[in-house]
C-alpha cells in the first residue's frame, strides 16, 4: 500500500506519493478560500498519473499553515476567556516590558480575546496546588451564564496555578457545558499547557480555543473528502515538534500544528544529515511565502517549548503571541518567492513581509498579480526559465515580471535597468535570511562556519549558495525532491507526542523516586496518544528531558534525563546543565544552586522507511551543456551559465559553476566559484572552490 503526504503552503500545495519503491511529487497552487480543495486536486492528479485510487493509499500525512494564518490574520473564533478574579488583564500586561525600549511608536500585539470577552471567577489556588478559595456552585453557575450571554464560539479556561491542581478548571468546564450549546468548544489550560508562567499559559489556551473551531471544521472536511473518494486508511497530522499525531488529537489541541509545515522541512534535514553523515546542518526552507531556518546537529534538530506566532514587528522577539507547545527551534522570515518588493519610507528597496501568495501570485504567473516579487526578480535575472517552471505546466510571463519590477522598484529608485532592480530585490531577500541566521546562531552560541547549509522548498536552491557565501559556509546540500521537502519530511517523521509538567525542585538531594511517579503518569499519557496512531505491538520508545536553571534566574535550559534512574545522579545532571550553559552563555556560575523547573517526556514510534533515491541514470562524462545568460551583479552584466536538467548530471562528475539546474519542483543556482556534484543517494552537493571572504 502507498502513502501520501500533503503540505499546504501559502502559495503552493505539495503532494508526495510514496509507492514503496520510489517517491513521486506534484505541485498545485493553493486555494486560499478552501485549502482542502487544492489539496484534493493535487491528490487526485498525482494518483491518476500513477493509475491509482485513494483506496490504494494506506496513510495520508498532512501539514498545514491554516492555524498560523488564522492567528496572523485574526480569522479565528469569537473566544471568551475565563480566568481567576483579579487577573482579567493578564493578556494585555504580558511580560510587562517593551520589546523595543527606544521605539516611541511601539505597539504591543493585540490580545486574541478583547477585554469585554474576558470574565473572571472568584477562586484561588496557590502554587503548590492547595485550595485557598473554592468557587461556590452559585458562582460557577453565574459565571457560566455570563459566558453564555456573550454567545461565544469557543471558551478558554485559564485559572491561576491550574497546572498544579486542575480541580477548579474541571468544575468550571462542567458548569459551562451545562449552559452552552454543544458546538461551543471549551479548552482548559491544564490540558493544553500544564506549566508555570501564567501569561504564556493563558496565551496558549486562548490561541488553542481561537483556532480550534476553524481547524476542526477544516480537518474533518478534508478527512470527509478523502473518505468519499474511497480512502480507508489513517489520516495523520504533522506536529510542530516534528512528530505525527492522530486526527482526533490534532482537533483537540490544534495549536500544536502551528508550525507543522516548517517542521516537515526540518524532519527532512535531520534525515539527510544522518544519510550523508553531516554532523552540523543549517536547514533553510524557503517557499512561496516565508523562509525558515533551523539548526540540526548530529541528526537531531534543536527543539523548544516556547514559540512566538504572529509577530507584529518582523524579527522582533516579544512582538508576537507566545505559545507554549513543543516545536522545532526555528526562525521564520517574511522572505519567500512571492514576497513583494517595494520602496520603503526611507527610499530603500524592501522585500516582504507581505506576499502575493497564490491569489493573485507573482506578476509572472499571469493570474492578475501586478506587484514585483522575488520570483519575478529571479525570472528577470535569467535564473528561472519561463518554459521549465513546475514541470512546464505553468509558463511564466517574463515581460509581466519586468514591467512589475520597473514600476515598483526600478523607476522609484532611479536605477539604470530592470536587471539591477531585480538584483537588488534578490540581494535584500538573501541578506534578510543571512542576517536572521547570524542572529539565531549568536543567540544559540553557534559558529556558522562550522555548518553545512541544506536548502529545501521551491525557492531555497535558487538562493542557497549566495546565502552560504554571506555566512562563511562552503558546502550546500540540495536534497532529492528539495522543492517539496516539507512533504517528504512528513513521510520521514515518526509518530510522536510530548507531554510536559512544571516541577520546581532544587537539584541538590533530588532522588529518582521523587520523579518516578510523575514520569509514569506522563508516559501513560504520551503512550496513549502515540499508540492510537500505530499498529498493535509497535515499538514505542521514550525520551525524557529536564529543564534546569540557576536559582533566581528566569529562564531554563533543557538537558536529557536518564529514564531508568531519573535524578539518581544530581551531580551528573548539574554537569550536563553547566556544559550546555557554558556553550550558550560562555560562562558558568558554580557558586549558585541549580533547580529543576520542568520535565518533558516524548513517546516516539518507529521511524518509517523511505525508498532510497534512484541513482542518476547516466554515468561518465557529461554532454556539452546548453548556455544561458544570467545577470551577475558582480560583473554588472549577463554571464553565460551552463543549463542542465538535474537528472542529466553524472554521478560523481563535478560540474563547475556558473550553472542553472532546473527540475520539476525547483531550480538550483550554482554561482561562479562554486561547483556541484551528485551524491550516491541523489542529493546535490555544492562546494565553494575558495573560502568565502
Amino acid at each position: 500500500m502507498s502513502r501520501l503526504a500533503v503540505d499546504i503552503g501559502g502559495t503552493f500545495t505539495d503532494v508526495v506519493l510514496d509507492r514503496g519503491s520510489e517517491l513521486l511529487a506534484h505541485k498545485v497552487l493553493t486555494t486560499p478560500d478552501a485549502p482542502e480543495r487544492g489539496a484534493m486536486a493535487g491528490v487526485t492528479e498525482i494518483l491518476a498519473q500513477e493509475g491509482l485510487e485513494l483506496r490504494d493509499v494506506a496513510m495520508v500525512v498532512h501539514g498545514t499553515t491554516l492555524a498560523t494564518n488564522a492567528l496572523i490574520e485574526r480569522r479565528g473564533a469569537r473566544t471568551v476567556l475565563v480566568t481567576t478574579e483579579g487577573f482579567r488583564d493578564i493578556l494585555e500586561m504580558g511580560y510587562e516590558r517593551r520589546f523595543d525600549q527606544y521605539d516611541l511608536n511601539l505597539r504591543l500585539p493585540e490580545p486574541l480575546v478583547p477585554r469585554d470577552l474576558r470574565l473572571t471567577l472568584p477562586e484561588r489556588m496557590n502554587a503548590a496546588g492547595e485550595v485557598l478559595r473554592a468557587p461556590t456552585n452559585a458562582e460557577l453557575a453565574e459565571t457560566a451564564a455570563r459566558v453564555a450571554a456573550a454567545q461565544p464560539d469557543a471558551v478558554a479556561i485559564g485559572l491561576l496555578h491550574a497546572y498544579a491542581n486542575p480541580a477548579h478548571e474541571a468544575l468550571l468546564a462542567e458548569a459551562l457545558a451545562a449552559h452552552l450549546p454543544g458546538e461551543v468548544t471549551i479548552c482548559k489550560s491544564h490540558e493544553v499547557s500544564p506549566e508555570i508562567r501564567e501569561y504564556e499559559r493563558l496565551s496558549t489556551v486562548c490561541a488553542n480555543a481561537y483556532v480550534r473551531p476553524l481547524m476542526q471544521r477544516y480537518l474533518r472536511n478534508f478527512d470527509t473528502a478523502l473518505r468519499r473518494q474511497g480512502f480507508g486508511g489513517a489520516l495523520l497530522l504533522m506536529l510542530s515538534g516534528g512528530g505525527l499525531t492522530t486526527l482526533e488529537q490534532a482537533c483537540r489541541i490544534p495549536i500544536r500544528l502551528v508550525e507543522s509545515g516548517p517542521a516537515g522541512g526540518v524532519a527532512l534535514a535531520a534525515r539527510v544529515a544522518r544519510e550523508i553523515d553531516a554532523p552540523r546542518l543549517l536547514a533553510l526552507d524557503m517557499g512561496g511565502t516565508t523562509a525558515k531556518i533551523a539548526f540540526v546537529e548530529n541528526g537531531t534538530p534543536d527543539r523548544t517549548r516556547r514559540f512566538e506566532v504572529a509577530r507584529a514587528w518582523r524579527d522582533m522577539k516579544g512582538s508576537g503571541l507566545p505559545v507554549r507547545v513543543p516545536t522545532v527551534e526555528l526562525v521564520e522570515i517574511g522572505a519567500g518567492g512571492g514576497s513583494i518588493a517595494h520602496r520603503d519610507a526611507l527610499g530603500r528597496i524592501a522585500v516582504g513581509p507581505r506576499s502575493a501568495g497564490a491569489e493573485p501570485g507573482p506578476a509572472c504567473y499571469g493570474r492578475g498579480g501586478e506587484r514585483a516579487t522575488v520570483t519575478d526578480a529571479n525570472l528577470a535575472l535569467g535564473k528561472l526559465r519561463a518554459d521549465r517552471f513546475a514541470r512546464g505546466r505553468m509558463t511564466l510571463d517574463t515581460e509581466a515580471a519586468r514591467a512589475a519590477i520597473a514600476a515598483d522598484v526600478q523607476a522609484p529608485m532611479g536605477l539604470s535597468s530592470v536587471e539591477w532592480a531585480a538584483a537588488g530585490i534578490c540581494e535584500l531577500g538573501e541578506e534578510a535570511m543571512a542576517n536572521a541566521a547570524r542572529v539565531h546562531a549568536a543567540e544559540r552560541g553557534k559558529t556558522l562556519a562550522q555548518f553545512q547549509l541544506l536548502a529545501s522548498g521551491g525557492a531555497a536552491p535558487l538562493h542557497a549558495a549566495r546565502i552560504a557565501t554571506k555566512l562563511g559556509i562552503t558546502r550546500v546540500i540540495v536534497p532529492t525532491l528539495a522543492g517539496v521537502g516539507s512533504a517528504v519530511g512528513f513521510l520521514a517523521a515518526p509518530v510522536a507526542y510530548e507531554v510536559a509538567r512544571s516541577i520546581l525542585r532544587p537539584l541538590r538531594g533530588l532522588h529518582g523516586g521523587t520523579l518516578a511517579e510523575e514520569l509514569e503518569r506522563m508516559e501513560a499519557e504520551a503512550r496513549a496518544v502515540v499508540a492510537g496512531a500505530l499498529p498493535a505491538q509497535a515499538d514505542i520508545r521514550t525520551e525524557v528531558h529536564a529543564e534546569l536553571r540557576y536559582v533566581g534566574q528566569g529562564h531554563a535550559l533543557q538537558v536529557p534525563l536518564e529514564r531508568a534512574s531519573p535524578g539518581a545522579d544530581g551531580a551528573a545532571l548539574r554537569d550536563a546543565f553547566e556544559a550546555l550553559y557554558e556553550t550558550v552563555y560562555n560562562v558558568t556560575l558554580p557558586d549558585l544552586e541549580v533547580e529543576l523547573v520542568a520535565l518533558s517526556l516524548t513517546a516516539i514510534g518507529p521511524e518509517p522507511d523511505l525508498p532510497a533515491s534512484p541513482p542518476p541514470a547516466r554515468q561518465g562524462a557529461a554532454a556539452k551543456a546548453q548556455q544561458v545568460a544570467v545577470f551577475d551583479p558582480a560583473e554588472g552584466a549577463p554571464v553565460p551559465h551552463a543549463l542542465r536538467a538535474r537528472p542529466e548530471l553524472a554521478l560523481c562528475d563535478a560540474l563547475p559553476g556558473p550553472a542553472i539546474l532546473p527540475e520539476d519542483q525547483t531550480t538550483t543556482h550554482v554561482p561562479p566559484g562554486w561547483q556541484v556534484q551528485v551524491h550516491p543517494l541523489g542529493h546535490l552537493i555544492l562546494t565553494c572552490e575558495e573560502a568565502p571572504a
